[in-house]
């Protein structure tokens, strides 16, 4: 479910059967010496899923991307590098760091708030700002992508709390999520009430469904809503279909998609 109520169908698995077989003629011998057609899956974790990840996860500012799947962990951002000593330990840091995360130094002539708003932009996890006044404090620091939260960190302790600070962004950013989904998915069991749902309240909407494509084309043509997924192991929310009142088969999440 995306920021704005829509769903994206993304990394979905489909079973073709032997029908793209039969179209194209796709067959093999089997074990009995008899020519037979090939059945074909499909999974579908392509390019879309980054399109997910960026009307999730992103904001205003830009990308805001999971630090698991972040190519660049950690940015380290020296602040007046040309002063003596700031980019050697600027690089000392970055050097360090890197054994354990995927790290890189923005160490450019851009002023630090353009660094500051690029490496936002581009959704790095954690900022480390490391300037002569941190450098003398023997400190530093940094800065959440996600909250955009501060915090000063002593250097000798800047491995341990990056580690817990990018574990902690990972499983928040889950919850978000899926507290954003959970805000908006409403339950609804007569057809009055979907449509008005579906015309009013953007997400999932979740009703029982007999089973046959007419309901399926009916709901479609009516509230421009469609079954996004059939869940394993929900406990159904009803006996009869939320379209025709005949008894149901399956509970199904509908919802408007792009």
């Amino acid at each position: 479910l995306m920021h704005d109520g829509k769903a994206l169908q993304s990394g979905t698995s489909h079973n073709f059967g032997d029908g793209f077989a039969k179209a194209y003629e796709v067959q093999f011998t089997d074990k009995d010496n008899t020519l037979k057609y090939v059945h074909q899956t499909s999974w579908g974790v392509t390019t879309r899923i980054i399109g997910a990840l960026i009307m999730v996860h992103g904001d205003n500012s830009g990308l805001v991307l999971p630090p698991k799947i972040a190519p660049t962990q950690v940015m380290v951002v020296p602040i007046m590098q040309n002063k003596e000593g700031v980019l050697d330990k600027a690089t000392e840091v970055k050097n360090s760091l890197s054994k354990k995360f995927r790290v890189k130094i923005d160490d450019t002539d851009k002023s630090p708030g353009f660094k500051f708003a690029e490496q936002e932009m581009r959704g790095i996890p954690v900022r480390v700002e490391l300037g002569p006044k941190d450098i003398a404090a023997d400190k530093c620091v940094i800065v959440r992508r996600d909250t955009g939260v501060k915090t000063e960190v002593i250097l000798s302790e800047l491995e341990n709390v990056l580690e817990k600070t990018l574990s902690d962004m990972q499983r928040e950013m889950l919850e978000r999520a899926k507290a954003h989904r959970e805000a908006h998915t409403y339950e609804v069991s007569g057809y009055e009430e979907f449509k008005k749902t579906a015309a009013e309240k953007p997400g999932f909407i979740r009703a029982m469904w007999c089973g046959e494509r007419s309901c399926e084309d009916k709901i479609k043509e009516d509230t421009g809503a469609t079954s996004r997924c059939m869940p394993f192991g929900e406990k159904e929310i009803g006996e009869t279909c939320v379209c025709c009142g005949k008894p149901a088969k399956k509970l199904v999440y509908w919802g408007k998609a792009y």
